[in-house]
């Protein structure tokens, strides 16, 4: 899979980690930033993330900041992004079954790495259901058009 991934400066470690773990995994992974721990704006990454998971040039996003709120909200501005902040493994498998979440988003000041790659290996293994959920992503997608 065509992953996208980003972080500002209290995600950055996190990011590393998931980024190898991917990588390993056989994903192709695109780190578009930050590539420090030096202080960042986190929209910035978002932003990046956002367009090129809206665009097709990656097929889901993941991003990390302290808390995940952040980057979820900032991702969420992006045309064609469906963004989920993650928790558990069951949010990140309901966040697809349903929502049709295309970016993953994680507190790296929340949870340990681990954690957060359990949530985001249950986000990646799991398909959308489709059917009556088309609609209603469907839906979210008019607002994002009538806006």
């Amino acid at each position: 899979m065509r992953i996208a991934i980003g972080a500002d400066h209290a995600g950055f470690e996190t990011k590393e980690k998931l980024k190898a773990s991917l990588a390993k995994a056989g994903h192709e992974v695109r780190d578009l930033g930050t590539s420090s721990l030096d202080s960042v704006d986190y929209p910035d990454y978002a932003a990046r993330v956002g367009k090129a998971v809206a665009s097709g040039e990656a097929e889901r996003g993941v991003l990390v900041c302290g808390s995940g709120i952040g980057m979820s909200i900032a991702a969420n501005k992006v045309p064609g992004v469906r963004a989920a902040l993650l928790g558990d493994e069951f949010s990140a498998e309901v966040c697809r079954r349903h929502n049709d979440a295309n970016v993953a988003c994680f507190g790296a000041r929340l949870f340990a790495p681990e954690a957060i790659q359990r949530f985001l290996d249950k986000f990646l293994a799991t398909p959308f259901e489709g059917g009556r959920h088309q609609a209603r992503v469907n839906k979210m997608k008019s607002l994002e058009a009538n806006q």
